[in-house]
């Protein structure tokens, strides 16, 4: 654990040097935030105060927390170093170190986007409160709770990422497999809940990664509750377990095929 630990803080002491490349990203999410806040108060301005369950408010919330989640993650630019590491070759460096690949590439991204996310959480905070003028109601206890499924809905991503690019040792470019993971993601968990969607697919949707990894923490932003942290946080000690052995499967059978191929 303590080699991982200081991956984390060298990679984080690495990119406290680029701070301000942290800024102008912010203002890409800025502008996405702009044009759902004009959306959503479109969408409720001929409307009941509540649609699906939702003010206007706890929408507009809502998205700030998924996009925070969404934009921090930088799963893209992830998946594609988890896959050129593959194709180049450079994973074969790693197989004879002493710790595991899985867990220094996610020691490695984490510590990456530690400031992004607390940058990010306190502009986007900010923004959120001139666009409504209030922050979502929590005691000191449901925060630290949401920092814990929060935390663990971001290893869950990155470890789905992982998974993602290590198909790299199966087919030429994973990209593809990434962008519709991403697009999964974007409409059914970060845009709109999974209460704005059919009945019929909204089971479907709630035993899919959307659940653990955006919808479950951000509906808990917005209206927390006891009954549904705990069912979200089982949900995702479930997928963190899979999805760790997931990718510890197919880096093991990826390794193989290289040794057997002399690398």
């Amino acid at each position: 654990m303590k080699k991982y630990i200081f991956i984390f803080k060298s990679e984080l002491m690495s990119n406290l040097q680029y701070t301000f490349n942290i800024f102008v990203g912010f203002i890409g999410y800025l502008i996405m935030l702009f044009i759902l806040f004009n959306l959503y108060r479109y969408l409720y301005s001929d409307s009941s105060e509540i649609i699906n369950g939702y003010t206007m408010n706890q929408m507009v919330w809502y998205v700030i927390f998924t996009e925070i989640l969404w934009s921090v993650s930088g799963g893209r630019k992830f998946c594609s170093k988890i896959s050129e590491d593959v194709r180049g070759g450079n994973i074969a460096y790693n197989i004879n170190k002493p710790y595991s690949y899985i867990g220094y590439s996610l020691a490695s991204h984490l510590g990456e986007m530690f400031i992004k996310a607390i940058v990010y959480t306190i502009l986007a905070m900010i923004m959120g409160y001139l666009f409504l003028g209030m922050f979502p109601s929590l005691s000191i206890l449901e925060i630290l709770a949401l920092i814990l499924i929060s935390f663990i809905a971001i290893v869950i991503s990155s470890l789905l990422v992982i998974c993602i690019g290590l198909l790299s040792f199966r087919i030429e470019d994973s990209s593809p497999i990434y962008w519709l993971y991403s697009k999964l993601i974007l409409i059914f968990g970060t845009i709109f809940p999974i209460e704005y969607f059919p009945k019929a697919i909204q089971p479907i949707l709630n035993y899919s990664p959307v659940y653990v990894t955006t919808y479950g923490p951000a509906r808990l932003f917005v209206n927390f509750n006891l009954d549904t942290f705990l069912n979200i946080l089982l949900f995702q000690l479930i997928y963190l377990i899979l999805a760790y052995l997931l990718c510890a499967l197919m880096y093991k059978k990826g390794v193989k095929n290289l040794n057997v191929n002399g690398g």
